[in-house]
């Protein structure tokens, strides 16, 4: 049995998203009464029928019990001294992928343009682009076989540093993701991802959202004493990638747009349950809904400047996508024509974003 986590009082939270900063009440105020509907429904999170949720702690080791943090109000994110927005000069989103993605290349194109479509939408209103994809050889880093669980891993730091000089002029950020396992030092037994908010970059990856991951048949484990040599990236070659599925599609969404979200400057929620909030394992990263929260909500508004209607609505289209369109897609760039968007992991992600929908636009 689960605990309801964190019950602010309405007051709280509309002091939380409004702010009782005078010049930042009168910037609420120039929102539609539209929008006002769709963000004040937090207020009602806990109720029979909420469109937002408390947050739920399962366990001790939850994120929100072992990383104690100041809830950051939007106030908080305004005045956030380091917090960069996009401009003119640097308003694109790039997606650096490394390693393959897929058993086959067709494959691997298609599933990280369905991760940039979604980006796309996510972050309503800026450009997100694919760099060229590049082989872990490329990249020059230092990796090693871990000693755990007998998979490959790569260094985190070295990534960030290639990114670094792979960063083009006009990014507002530039992500790299790939699908080998990650470790941030010696001394670590792994890590998902790491970034760097002054420079704008991130690293992470989505091995561990194999299911098979943590078994022991799991495909990826290498020969107990198999110590490949440094420089001898032909250990990379071929090196098992997991099947391409609905979930997994759903928790790599997940994971990209919560730490590009950290890229404009929002901390991980401590409000309701949002795709901001902090994850210490894979069962509460899937307990997280795929969209934020009003207040995170919010505050990434104010950075891109969207429509929150139209976002919503690309949002839908994307996972509503006609898939007979998917597939020509698919025919026009070489790939699988059967190799469809799996979306099924996606149905109750839709209903919330028709929801939202709906009481944006009923009459009143």
């Amino acid at each position: 049995m689960c605990d309801k986590g964190l019950p602010y009082t309405p007051e709280k939270l509309q002091t939380a998203l409004v702010s009782n900063s005078e010049y930042l009440t009168k910037v609420y105020s120039k929102y539609t009464k539209e929008e006002k509907r769709l963000l004040e429904e937090g207020f009602r999170a806990g109720q029979p029928g909420s469109l937002f949720q408390l947050i739920t702690v399962h366990s001790d080791s939850d994120w929100i019990l072992a990383h104690p943090e100041e809830p950051e109000d939007f106030e908080a994110f305004y005045r956030k001294p380091y917090r960069k927005t996009p401009n003119e000069s640097q308003s694109t989103i790039y997606i650096q992928t490394i390693g393959s993605f897929g058993e086959v290349a067709a494959q691997t194109d298609q599933y990280v343009e369905w991760l940039r479509d979604y980006c796309q939408a996510f972050f309503y209103g800026l450009s997100v682009k694919l760099l060229p994809a590049v082989a872990v050889s490329e990249t020059k880093c230092s990796f090693r076989v871990n000693s755990n669980s007998y998979n490959l891993q790569i260094l985190t730091g070295d990534l960030l540093q290639f990114l670094k000089k792979r960063k083009p002029k006009d990014a507002f950020c530039i992500v790299g993701i790939t699908m080998i396992d990650l470790y941030p030092k010696d001394s670590w037994n792994f890590v998902f991802g790491q970034a760097s908010l002054t420079e704008g970059m991130g690293v992470f990856s989505f091995a561990r959202y194999d299911d098979n991951f943590y078994k022991r048949s799991y495909a990826g484990r290498l020969k107990k004493h198999l110590q490949p040599r440094q420089e001898d990236y032909s250990v990379f070659d071929g090196y098992y990638t997991p099947p391409i599925t609905s979930t997994l599609l759903l928790r790599s969404c997940k994971t990209m747009t919560h730490e590009i979200g950290h890229m404009f400057g929002i901390s991980h929620c401590q409000w309701l349950s949002c795709v901001m909030q902090g994850s210490n394992h894979l069962d509460e990263s899937d307990r997280r809904p795929l969209d934020f929260c009003p207040i995170c909500l919010r505050k990434l508004q104010f950075a891109i400047g969207f429509n929150i209607a139209e976002r919503y609505k690309a949002l839908l289209h994307w996972m509503d996508e006609d898939q007979t369109q998917t597939s020509v897609k698919a025919s026009a760039s070489h790939t699988d024509p059967h190799f469809t968007k799996p979306t099924e992991a996606f149905h109750a992600s839709k209903l919330w974003v028709c929801r939202c929908l709906e009481i944006m636009e009923k009459d009143q």
